[in-house]
């Protein structure tokens, strides 16, 4: 089937108005280097039964994380997602429900996004969260871009265990709002010394936490650290059930949490759409991205719910916006909510009991296999060994006996042979002792 509803003189007529004589004239700017002057080598156009049996023979070439023992982590991990999660959000008033611009009409999808809110700040230990952003590298972004607001200062010291994406992300938008950004080197060993790099002109500190090779440590130092020179604490925790066992960043004196959703409702599904989580401390709520639901009542006395604040573009002037955050992630956030609430506060630290013992089982297996030594001594559901063979091939090798054994630290940071060694490797609920001895055993087989 084909669709193509301009013809050449509809095509022509529209570069007509725009100036350009030809496709050629309207891609001009687009460098030399850039352009393909040759087809591409793609078969001819199909039927629709032709296409889906292709696609279906290339996507058979991959290996479902649900299809084999599954120890993939790094920033998204794979968690059981009752069936009744996606059977309610899939329910038509919230599956098509949109930004709720009249309260009067939209008071289901205002009271589900300030359950949200409530759940998010319970969790993360602070006073007041947002209606979700669009994934936690994002959220981490943005509060960068708020500390940078709150204190009139531009330079962020990031952590060097701060996930690859995280940073990345961060450096980008930084770049382009012409902000400074101090990256430390990262650190397997979980001792670097980020203190040390707080000086007058520091907006902020971001640290992950869980970091990216597990560690789990006190923040308070650093939060008092930052705070001594004027500057913000943002913690990223790209591991939300981490809360059903960890002291909250709030606790430790962190100012912003952000953190990634993805483990509580929704299933990895190819990497996104995901949810960020966005909290931070009542005296910066005016500064916060993204927009905030309240709880308010009606003329009749009847509690009702309402956009508070709403400092995205389309809703106020542009130069007065603190973030052009437009869709965000509001199915997903649904999602989390839904799942959150069926499991309760007993099921959700008990859900971090599990993934938490589950890891500990799986540490002390490889740990004893020859050639394997585990680098984090404390940690939550995460942790990185070294192993004796560069950790790309280890990691294929069990691909090709049917495990999913973990990320290897050079595919998040190419160029850097100090960590060409090291796996990251994350354990859940969903994993057995069947996976975890399946797992000591093929790493024994690839090792020796």
């Amino acid at each position: 089937m084909r669709y193509l509803p301009l013809t050449p003189d509809d095509r022509q007529q529209m570069l007509g108005v725009i100036g350009a004589k030809s496709m050629d004239d309207l891609f001009v700017d687009v460098p030399e280097a850039a352009r393909i002057e040759h087809a591409f080598d793609l078969p001819p156009h199909q039927g629709e039964l032709e296409v889906d049996r292709a696609l279906s023979a290339m996507a058979e070439k991959n290996t479902a994380a649900g299809s084999v023992p599954f120890f993939v982590g790094a920033g998204a991990y794979k968690h059981h997602v009752p069936s009744s999660v996606d059977h309610l959000i899939q329910r038509s008033e919230f599956l098509t429900s949109y930004t709720p611009y009249q309260p009067e009409i939209s008071q289901g999808t205002l009271q589900y996004l300030f359950e949200f809110q409530t759940q998010v700040a319970l969790l993360t230990g602070m006073d007041v969260a947002n209606a979700s952003m669009y994934d936690g590298s994002t959220a981490c972004s943005e509060a960068v871009q708020m500390a940078h607001r709150v204190t009139r200062r531009n330079k962020a010291v990031l952590s060097g265990n701060l996930h690859p994406h995280y940073r990345a992300v961060i450096e980008t938008t930084s770049k382009f709002a012409g902000d400074a950004v101090v990256a430390l080197e990262a650190d397997v060993s979980g001792g670097e010394d980020i203190a040390s790099q707080i000086d007058g002109d520091t907006s902020c500190v971001v640290i992950q936490y869980p970091d990216f090779f597990g560690h789990v440590g006190d923040l308070a130092d650093i939060a008092a650290a930052a705070h001594a020179e004027g500057a913000l604490l943002i913690v990223a925790i790209p591991e939300i059930v981490s809360m059903g066992a960890l002291r909250t960043p709030g606790e430790m004196g962190a100012d912003i949490v952000v953190a990634e959703g993805q483990s509580i409702g929704n299933a990895l599904n190819y990497g996104g759409p995901y949810v960020g989580l966005f909290a931070t401390r009542q005296k910066y709520v005016r500064q916060m991205p993204g927009r905030l639901c309240g709880e308010t009542e009606d003329v009749d006395g009847k509690r009702g719910y309402v956009l508070t604040l709403s400092t995205r573009e389309q809703h106020i002037r542009r130069e007065k916006a603190t973030s052009n955050i437009c869709t965000n992630s509001g199915l997903c956030c649904l999602a989390f909510t839904i799942h959150l609430a069926l499991l309760g506060e007993k099921g959700f630290t008990r859900l971090a009991a599990l993934n938490h013992e589950s890891a500990c089982k799986l540490a002390g297996a490889l740990e004893k296999v020859s050639g394997v030594e585990l680098l984090t001594p404390a940690f939550f559901n995460e942790f990185t060994i070294r192993t004796s063979k560069p950790a790309a091939d280890v990691i294929e090798a069990l691909a090709d006996k049917g495990i999913l054994g973990g990320v290897p630290a050079s595919r998040l940071m190419p160029g850097n042979n100090a960590v060409s060694d090291l796996i990251i490797v994350a354990a859940t609920e969903v994993n057995t002792d069947q996976d975890r001895a399946a797992y000591a055993a093929a790493l024994t087989e690839v090792l020796s």
